[in-house]
């Protein structure tokens, strides 16, 4: 079983906007009817939750310390694995981090204006709507900043979650990205990185903070 962890206490408070709550309804609600139709769940492994499990977790390092953890878990299988978490945070957030943590965090701008960054749907069925919820998205995405770790080396081809999580970053430049890296998920998904890269050209760019890191080009 694979187990997601939230400690009961919410650190930062922040309520979800009405916005959110309806962004989160309608995505919810297309998925649906596309599910009922091409009998294909995107969602399948959020919806496979089969448990809640409440207990505490003490820290490896400091064994003084422990934290109630609820978890929701799943049964998992090779095509549905829980490989890594990331959070995002505002700008104005990102600003109160010191200049150590700011280097663990990276910014969403190149993936939402390159086209990169995509919320799959149906092919066809829906698609404007489809397309109007992304766009909402990517407008709120453009501005926050994420911090990510991967449990879980799938592509060097772990059959299990090996090792320390490794921190992960973004490709930050059109030069980073590995050859045909956009084109292959693409074609998979049906979509064009370039089309959305131009519809997305008026979506206002936030000024990057300082201090985030990002990966060095690819050679």
């Amino acid at each position: 079983m694979s187990a997601a962890d939230q400690e009961t206490a919410d650190p930062t408070s922040i309520p979800v906007s009405n916005k959110n709550k309806v962004l989160e309804t309608g995505a919810s609600l297309a998925q649906d009817l596309f599910d009922a139709v091409f009998r294909e769940q995107s969602f399948a492994p959020v919806k496979a939750i089969c448990a809640h499990l409440n207990a505490f977790h003490v820290y490896d390092s400091d064994r003084n310390r422990c934290v109630e953890a609820n978890h929701y878990c799943s049964h998992i299988s090779e095509g549905a694995r829980l490989i890594g978490v990331e959070y995002m945070i505002s700008g104005k957030l990102y600003d109160t981090l010191d200049s150590d943590e700011r280097k663990l965090w990276h910014s969403h701008v190149f993936e939402v204006k390159s086209g990169m960054l995509i919320m799959p749907g149906p092919e066809g069925l829906l698609a404007p709507g489809w397309e109007m919820a992304e766009r909402k998205e990517m407008e709120e995405v453009v501005g926050l900043y994420g911090k990510t770790f991967h449990f879980w080396q799938v592509d060097r081809g772990d059959k299990l979650p090996l090792g320390m999580p490794q921190l992960m970053a973004s490709f930050t430049s059109e030069e980073q990205l590995p050859k045909g890296l956009l084109a292959e998920r693409d074609e998979r998904y049906r979509v064009s990185s370039e089309a959305k890269s131009e519809k997305r050209r008026d979506i206002a760019e936030p000024e990057i903070h300082p201090g985030e890191w990002s990966p060095k080009a690819s050679s």
